[in-house]
């Protein structure tokens, strides 16, 4: 059985980010195992927030691994996304985890992707999951064309993703930093 967790979307403006996730975790191509599920987390005492998409148990493991390196390296987000993919390239089963995470902290935000890239979006905006591009798309048009906060872009790029994709629901979390 193939259980996955879908649509996370983040948003860096005017020095806030906002991860925002949906609750829907899909086993195949046709049921809804859990329409409430939580996959934006804050890490570090609160000063790092992480969504994660992808095959549940691989994105818990990699979020663990990533709680571990931020303890590592005191918080220092970059080197604990650097650290991670470094990990998630050399070891052996690490390299079939099927998930992808967005960190974020006060300053920074990544992609960290399921080959072990660490990746700085350019326009501080990011999305991951089935849902992923529908997200980018409204949070993209949403920061080009309105005043609204990082937080408010983050909540409707969601909402229309979940309009659109059959593997996201309106179940949203969102948190800042």
């Amino acid at each position: 059985m193939d259980i996955k967790g879908t649509t996370i979307v983040a948003v860096k403006k005017d020095g806030r980010t906002a991860v925002a996730g949906d609750g829907q975790v899909t086993s195949g191509q046709s049921v809804v195992m859990k329409g409430n599920a939580v996959k934006v987390r804050r890490l570090y005492n609160d000063k790092v927030v992480t969504g994660f998409a992808g095959s549940v148990a691989d994105a818990f493991t990699l979020s663990e691994k990533f709680e571990e390196m931020l303890g590592r390296y005191s918080g220092n987000l970059m080197r604990s996304a650097v650290a991670l993919a470094q990990l998630w390239r050399s070891d052996q089963a690490m390299r079939h985890l099927e998930a992808m995470l967005i960190v974020a902290d006060s300053e920074d935000l990544f992609v960290l992707s399921g080959v072990g890239d660490v990746i700085q979006p350019e326009n501080g905006i990011c999305a991951i999951g089935s849902g992923g591009n529908f997200a980018l798309a409204a949070a993209r048009a949403l920061a080009r064309n309105t005043s609204m906060s990082a937080k408010d872009i983050a909540l409707e790029a969601m909402k229309v993703a979940s309009e659109i994709c059959v593997f996201t629901n309106g179940n949203i979390v969102v948190e800042e930093v």
